[in-house]
């Protein structure tokens, strides 16, 4: 399948002189690292890219070292190992690209599927931070018919090698793209249906994704999340079409200590829609874990 490329497709992406590639657990992943300060490791969701975070970037650079990888398959990471589409199979494939980089993150923030795979990673001890923040997580089952519908679903399309070209194809409507950002309750930018819809165009991408949603197992990680025991902030906006925001109520049920901070005004991608808000949730839940931060730039 037609795969990015970072000479065309990434010849203005955002970011990209912080952009590297390198060999990790047995594919090439791009990453990029930029920033002062502790590290902090931004994951991005399903069907995302490094591109989700360049907008809240300005507000933590100053603040973090940030390492901001492509998941497998996604955006310019090469295509993976099937296993590495799975949950476990990610959080182990993160935990090597960050071993690769010699680079152990104080903090881990992930967006939606994102906080999914830093939450396995601490519950596996493949990464230890000293805390996690999760931007509207995925971290529960669907209820209801939805739960019996999607994964099947999500693996009879992944199986079709057609269905990837499709939804490729279809993502040259850019309109087409801004329903289907609209659809998560965020409000978008001309730049993000730019971008998004770069990625959605590539055949390979949206396999990755659809992949990514096929394997993946939320019912198991539902049983561990009473084992976490990272201090967990639970970002969740109002205004999400995606997860529900009464998930992370539900989450923090489950997981002694954690806590919940509410966006009134936000969807789905708040980290890209309120990036100063999210900002300063993840600087004040470094603090209060004892990660000291330089002293921000005037």
């Amino acid at each position: 399948m037609n795969a990015m490329n970072f000479a065309t497709d990434g010849r203005d992406w955002p970011n990209r002189n912080a952009s590297r590639f390198i060999e990790a657990a047995g594919f090439q992943w791009h990453v990029q690292v930029f920033g002062q300060g502790p590290p902090l490791l931004l994951l991005h969701g399903t069907g995302a890219s490094t591109h989700s975070w360049r907008q809240i970037a300005p507000y933590l650079a100053d603040r973090f070292t940030l390492v901001i990888p492509d998941l497998p398959g996604h955006g310019f990471t090469s295509k993976p190992p099937a296993h590495a589409y799975t949950l476990p199979g990610m959080a182990m494939a993160v935990g090597q690209l960050m071993s690769s980089l010699g680079i152990a993150p104080n903090i881990v923030s992930g967006h939606s599927a994102g906080a999914a795979v830093a939450i396995r990673m601490s519950l596996d001890k493949i990464l230890t931070p000293q805390v996690i923040v999760s931007v509207n997580g995925a971290l529960l089952p669907f209820q209801g018919l939805a739960g019996h519908i999607f994964s099947p679903l999500a693996k009879l399309m992944c199986l079709n090698p057609f269905i990837p070209r499709l939804f490729a194809w279809r993502a040259l409507d850019r309109m087409a793209v801004d329903r289907l950002l609209a659809g998560t309750g965020s409000i978008t930018t001309p730049e993000d249906i730019e971008l998004y819809g770069r990625l959605f165009s590539s055949p390979s991408h949206c396999a990755a994704a659809l992949g990514m949603m096929a394997r993946w197992d939320l019912d198991t990680l539902a049983r561990d999340l009473p084992q976490l025991i990272t201090p967990l902030c639970l970002i969740a906006a109002a205004r999400d079409r995606a997860i529900p925001p009464s998930d992370a109520e539900r989450v923090r049920a489950l997981v002694k200590g954690s806590q919940v901070a509410t966006l009134p005004d936000a969807g789905h991608l708040a980290h890209e829609e309120k990036p100063a808000a999210v900002a300063d949730i993840i600087i004040a839940s470094a603090i209060k874990n004892g990660i000291t931060l330089p002293d921000a730039r005037l």
